[in-house]
């Protein structure tokens, strides 16, 4: 699912109708108040499991159908182009101007964008632009799919915060557990609105949460997991967030990006953080 972002060109991964991965070249959309979280010991909320008998995964949507844009949601588009090429999310922090998003989704040099509850219906979109990069040490040493996320600072010109636009952003909690119902809402790669799936979580063998819902595909990439009016995980991690279409992982929410949001409660707009390194093509 990881979207690739050269500076020049941007190379998508699709699945064709039979299956065969075909590599398609579009331009390169050349690219506080104080916060009321409660935390656990591990220094983020934890999502609620679903109680017994209440719900399973069948009787969830299996696949992901159009979605009301959340305002808290939104598209990524990397230099001002009309294509967006991955999903990010509003955080609720002190400073009002933090989002959300996978770490392979950022290119280091490249203009990129942010538009909340993005709709191809709409009038206007004014964006907001990304002026800071905050990455986990661990992505930036040998990109651990663990620390697969990453926290940008967006700015417009009319000195509002994203926040006071669209009314709050979302918590961070940790991991869910197996068991754990979430929805998750993003954009695929192109000019299109919102889609959405809700699903139960399990755990993969190797410890990232994984999620079943099918036509989580390219541009779901950074897409929130979200349960209540929090955010445990979102579409990254393992193979940049998964081979297939079925099945989609997240990078184990930690005290880790806890420690990252933190950093970037404390920057300023002097603070330019972090060059995001070229992303590793995924195993797939």
């Amino acid at each position: 699912m990881r979207t690739r972002r050269p500076a020049v060109s941007h190379r998508v991964r699709l699945t064709g109708p039979a299956g065969a991965v075909v590599m398609v070249l579009t331009v390169a959309a050349c690219a506080g108040g104080a916060s009321d979280r409660t935390a656990t010991s591990t220094g983020v909320p934890d999502p609620d499991p679903i109680p017994p008998g209440v719900a399973e995964a069948e009787s969830f949507p299996a696949s992901v159908h159009p979605a009301v844009p959340d305002p808290r949601i939104g598209a990524l588009f990397l230099g001002g182009g009309p294509v967006h090429t991955c999903t990010g999310t509003v955080l609720d922090s002190r400073t009002q101007d933090l989002v959300l998003t996978a770490a392979h989704c950022l290119a280091d040099g490249v203009d990129t964008t942010f538009v909340p509850g993005f709709d191809p219906a709409a009038a206007d979109t004014d964006p907001w632009h990304v002026t800071a990069v905050y990455l986990d040490p661990r992505w930036l040493a040998d990109q651990d799919e663990q620390a697969d996320f990453a926290i940008v600072r967006v700015t417009r010109h009319d000195g509002t915060t994203i926040e006071q636009q669209v009314g709050g952003g979302l918590a961070l909690a940790s991991a869910p557990a197996a068991g754990t119902a979430v929805a998750v809402t993003g954009y695929l790669v192109g000019e299109g609105g919102a889609l959405t799936c809700r699903g139960v979580t399990t755990m993969a063998d190797d410890g990232f949460p994984s999620l079943e819902c099918a036509g989580v595909a390219d541009g779901f990439s950074g897409a929130p997991w979200v349960t209540g009016s929090a955010v445990a995980g979102l579409v990254g991690g393992l193979d940049g967030g998964g081979c297939g279409e079925d099945t989609s992982y997240s990078p184990r929410f930690d005290g880790g990006v806890e420690r990252l949001l933190a950093r970037a409660e404390a920057g300023d707009a002097s603070d330019a953080g972090d060059a995001a390194p070229a992303a590793d093509a995924p195993a797939c």
